[in-house]
């Protein structure tokens, strides 16, 4: 598509204002998520590192299922943003249909395979059995959240897609709230519960996630919401619809399923190093994940607003959109990234674990904190830009390559062959941001990622 940007400008006053508009909810929700999923840590940490490194292991299951249906709903989010801009509501509320139909039959292969064959799902990230047996209860418990997720992840798309995104942030704290109370009850024997131990985690967990679903359920059905209607609306997809859902979800889906079984093979090569090792990366992860969902926000919203344009047939503003939105989105990611350097050594002594792993805990975010700026402008590009753009082959093509080819075989060589301190590993992993950060910025100014899903439905 051949644009001719030199005459188009764009407010950048206005600009800003929407972005902070939808991207501030966005950023609250994923923060109060990943607080939460801090906050179990920590309550399963002051059991102990083993339990801390059980629940690290047991939760990748549920990583994998999470990152499958974000990148289906990536995918999806592409038509719903378009159908927006062009103001359809009709078809958005098919898109949505279509979406919690295919989230529920993954939903379904996933509590199969997780509650029946659970020993040999956990054998791939570790060979302790002291870990397995621990870990066992907490996946089990946790199967049920598959259904509830479901419902909730494609609706959580949709409302953030139609610019509502304070509906997932109210969601959000109250399921945090629940989670926390719960799991603080489950977990110790409070108010005379039994004291579950890494069981009692799962159970609060799965109890808050059944609650999101409902709340969800009843922001659907409010006279506000722009894609409420009869369950009748949500089906009678046309061929034409579904393949071309399908053609734009499917390399997303690959995308995030390889990146979190990439993730994933993280953990197999960590856990190897040692328990005290691993438990510093899962402590040091699950706080790191509270700055970058902070950060990340701006990809979501690039993907909104991109998706938009689009839909309001103006390719040539989306490319000057884009760019704006890049540089906004690095220099946030570089001022988040300090934050949490400044941050890191406190939040490291919070975990209950030796002095050796508060060190690597506090070594590591250094590391992820240095590099934010680049990793946002990686996520900016495939989250935000190509795939509010439609051009999620080479997204997907760009990122699974870098994991497989770079990320993984480093994190084997580092873990196995070097064996340097962790640290140390996940620096020489995040070496795949460099590679990645040089194939998207030339796909960037190649424009080709511009592109409108929607014509002709």
């Amino acid at each position: 598509m051949e644009l001719k940007n030199d005459s188009v400008t764009l407010d950048d006053r206005q600009l800003y204002k929407k972005l902070a508009k939808i991207a501030l909810p966005i950023s609250i929700q994923g923060v109060v998520s990943a607080t939460l999923g801090l906050i179990d840590n920590l309550m399963v940490g002051f059991l102990g590192e083993s339990e801390l490194a059980a629940v690290g292991i047991a939760t990748q299951i549920f990583f994998i299922h999470y990152l499958l249906m974000f990148g289906f709903t990536s995918g999806t989010a592409t038509f719903v943003a378009q159908f927006y801009g062009a103001r359809d509501h009709s078809n958005i509320k098919k898109v949505v249909g279509f979406a919690i139909t295919v989230a529920m039959a993954v939903g379904i292969c996933f509590f199969i395979f997780s509650y029946f064959f659970t020993d040999s799902l956990l054998h791939i990230y570790t060979d302790s059995t002291q870990l397995i047996e621990m870990a066992k209860p907490y996946v089990k418990i946790g199967t049920v959240t598959f259904f509830f997720a479901s419902v909730s992840i494609p609706l959580e798309m949709a409302f953030k897609a139609t610019q509502q995104t304070r509906v997932p942030m109210v969601i959000s704290i109250v399921v945090f709230t629940t989670n926390t109370s719960l799991n603080y009850v489950f977990i110790f024997g409070k108010f005379g519960a039994p004291a579950m131990g890494i069981a009692g985690a799962a159970l609060g967990t799965a109890v808050a996630r059944g609650l999101e679903m409902m709340i969800a359920l009843a922001f659907l059905n409010r006279k506000s919401n722009v894609f409420r209607g009869h369950i009748k609306e949500f089906f009678g997809w046309e061929k034409q619809m579904v393949f071309r859902i399908a053609k734009n979800a499917a390399p997303t889906t690959i995308n995030e399923v390889l990146w979190a079984i990439g993730q994933s093979m993280y953990v197999a090569a960590f856990a190897r190093i040692g328990t005290t090792a691993y438990a510093s990366y899962q402590a040091a992860s699950s706080i790191n994940s509270i700055f970058s969902f902070a950060a990340f926000s701006i990809g979501d919203a690039a993907l909104i607003l991109v998706g938009e344009k689009l839909g309001e047939g103006k390719p040539e503003e989306t490319y000057i959109l884009g760019k704006k939105l890049l540089k906004v989105g690095t220099i946030f990611g570089g001022i988040v990234g300090l934050l949490l350097v400044a941050a890191a050594k406190p939040m490291a002594n919070l975990f209950n674990l030796t002095d050796t792993g508060k060190e690597y805990t506090f070594l590591i975010l250094v590391v992820y904190g240095l590099l934010m700026w680049l990793s946002l402008f990686n996520g900016i590009n495939i989250t935000g830009n190509l795939r509010g753009g439609g051009d999620t082959t080479f997204a997907m093509l760009a990122e699974s390559s870098c994991v497989w080819f770079v990320a993984v075989p480093l994190a084997f060589v580092s873990a196995l062959v070097l064996k340097v301190p962790i640290y140390i590993a996940v620096l020489i992993v995040k070496l795949e941001d460099v590679v990645k950060s040089i194939i998207l910025a030339k796909r960037f100014v190649s424009k080709k990622w511009v592109n409108n899903v929607i014509h002709d439905l």
